[in-house]
Formats: C-alpha cells, structure tokens, sequence
C-alpha cells in the first residue's frame, strides 16, 4: 500500500509519467477498433430484445426442478407446434417460459399442460401476456432521454469549460461507451429489458463525471500554456491525466466491487432478472468508461487543440528551443573539455587525454 501512494504521489508531483497523450494514436486504434466490433455484433447476432419490447405472452412455473427445460419446450410445442418458446431459470426452483402472442384458449391449454407435465398445482404457474407497444413507449422515451442529456452536457460543458472541444471529446467518449457496452450485451447474448436500458442511461452519468473530472486538471494545468515556455499543451495535458490516474483507478475498483457482486448474484445464484440486467451494463459500462476517461477523452482533446495555430505554434517554439538548448549544453561541455586540456586538438573523441610535459627547471 505504501507503495502505491508513493506511485501515486509520483504521478502527481510528475517524478514518474507516461506518456499517455502522446501515444494517443495507439488508445484511438484501440477504440476504433472495439466500437467496430459492437457495430458488427448489433448486426450479427444483434440485441436480443425482451418481450417487454417484442410483445407476446409469458408462463412462470415455480417450485420445480429447473434442470429439465427441454420438457417445458417440448410441452408449448404439443400445444403450438410453430413456437419456439425461450425458456429461462429463475432463481432456484422457477422457470420462465415466452412465446409469441397466444390466443386465450392457447393460453389455457399451455398453461393446464405445465401443470400436468411439472406436476405441480394451479398456483404454481401463473400466465401473462405483454403488449409491444409498453415496450415502443419504454424505447421512445429512452431515446428522448439521451438526446436531451447529451444536449444538456454539451451546453453544460462548454460554459464550464469554455472550450467546445473538451464538450465534442466528451460527447465522443459517451457514444464510445454506451456503443461497446451495447455490442456487448449482444454477444452475450442476454435479453435486453426495461432494467438494461436503465443500466444504459446510468453509465451515461458515470462516463461524463469521470471525464469532467480529469478535464478540470487539464485546464487547471493548461491556463498558462501560452504565457511559459517550457511546456507545450499536450504535455501539460498529460500531467493532468497523470495526476488524476490514480483517483481514477480507484474511484472505478470502488464502482466495480459492489456491481461485480451484484452482477455474480443476480447471474448466478437468482439467474435472469433485473439485478443480472442492471449489473451487466453498469459492469461494463463503468470499465469502459474509466478507459475512455483516461485513454480517449483527453488525447482527443488535446488534437483538436493542437489544430488551433496559437497552440501549434507555441509548441513548434518549445520544441525549437529545447532541441537548441540541448544542442548548446553539447558544445558547451566539448568547449569546456577543450579548454581544460583534456583532449588534445585533432584526437579522436574517446581517445585518453594526453598530458602536457614540463621544461625541466635547472
């Protein structure tokens, strides 16, 4: 632990940095390269949408063995034989079986045949059906939803900030997180339910307070960029990530224990449910935002700053007068190592100094 802090103490002091901005087309290829795969994944397999979205009607058997569900398969089927019902554990001793939209004797028959196949009472199953258009609404309003909170963060960051290119770095690291953790509800292959659009929503929140944070260093570090010239922008930016690295890493193992838990209890030991919806996307989402916060957000940042001529051609300045001085420093020392006589003109460098010999003295 102790060494963490002194890690970390190093970070922000700058004794110890790596140079996270000014290999940022590295992080770039990266998230290219994940927001590619998710756009594949939405297309192929694609997001598998709950009932609550597609509508259609729902039996829940409870206080059975759940090990046999080919048998709750095979049962729908004998009523009817064109469905292919999606059969999913519950907890320790219930089953969730949905099809398409049935007709109300159907209904009765599927459910009378679960009672009779499971061997169970009337009570232990119980039948619902689900309309799309609960799920269209539940869409409709999700989306509203995005819209006027990327519209507010837009508006919100640029007054703060006064600068519209941490608010567009911003806006793209939110559309980078929300487009990865979606391709990856679609290979996993889970339903997606009213509970994983809220999980959606949530991250939205988490990302862009990550990346405001990180973004407050940086035009801390900034402000006097033009009025120095030891530094350029991109290296004052990735001081400002430096120092902030670790308050991030923490801030997200701290996020990520609680939802880890909640995710393995809802996926393993209740099975499909809310909790395992919620927590897959905040699992994920936070992961990659944390990524985004540090990897994507800030070097973005910085090159679209770098575009401005003021700051282009302060750095070419610094980078000028530090590449003269270092050049100076080394013909100072060859001048000095001249004038102390240590190398004799005309030696090659790397030669031994040779020395002057004295007139005896009668």
């Amino acid at each position: 632990m102790a060494g963490f802090s002194q890690w970390g103490n190093d970070l922000y002091t700058g004794r110890r940095s790596y140079d996270i901005v000014g290999r940022r087309r590295i992080w770039f290829t990266i998230s290219l390269t994940l927001v590619a795969l998710s756009a594949i994944l939405l297309f192929k397999p694609g997001l598998n949408p709950g009932i609550e979205f597609k509508g259609g009607s729902q039996f829940i058997v409870s206080g059975i063995d759940t090990s046999d569900q080919q048998l709750a398969i095979d049962t729908v089927k004998s009523i009817a034989p064109e469905e292919s019902p999606e059969v999913t554990k519950l907890g320790s001793d219930s089953l969730r079986i949905q099809t398409a939209e049935l007709t109300n004797d159907e209904v009765e028959d599927v459910k009378n045949a679960l009672i009779s196949a499971y061997d169970v009472t009337d009570d232990h199953v119980t039948s619902s059906f689900i309309g799309p258009s609960w799920g269209k609404d539940i869409t409709r309003k999700a989306i509203t939803g995005i819209v006027v909170f990327l519209i507010f963060v837009t508006v919100v960051m640029t007054i703060y900030f006064r600068n519209w290119r941490m608010a567009i770095s911003g806006l793209v690291a939110l559309f980078h997180d929300l487009l990865i953790t979606v391709g990856v509800y679609a290979a996993v292959g889970w339903e997606v339910t009213p509970a994983t659009v809220i999980g959606f929503l949530t991250i939205l929140g988490y990302s862009i307070y990550d990346t405001v944070v990180v973004f407050d260093k940086v035009r801390e570090n900034t402000a006097d960029t033009l009025d120095q010239s030891r530094f350029t922008y991109a290296e004052k930016a990735n001081l400002a990530v430096n120092q902030t690295l670790v308050r991030s890493i923490n801030t997200s193992v701290v996020a990520l224990l609680p939802v880890a838990a909640i995710l393995f209890v809802g996926a393993v030991i209740l099975g499909a449910g809310t909790l395992r919806d919620i927590a897959l996307a905040l699992f994920v989402g936070m992961l990659i935002g944390t990524f985004s916060s540090i990897f994507l957000a800030t070097p973005m940042e910085v090159a679209l700053r770098e575009r401005e001529p003021a700051i282009r051609d302060h750095t070419r300045k610094v980078l000028a007068a530090r590449a003269a001085g270092s050049a100076g420093q080394e013909g100072a020392l060859v001048s000095s190592v001249h004038s102390a006589g240590q190398l004799r003109p005309g030696a090659h460098q790397g030669q031994g100094a040779q020395p002057r010999k004295r007139k005896p003295t009668r």
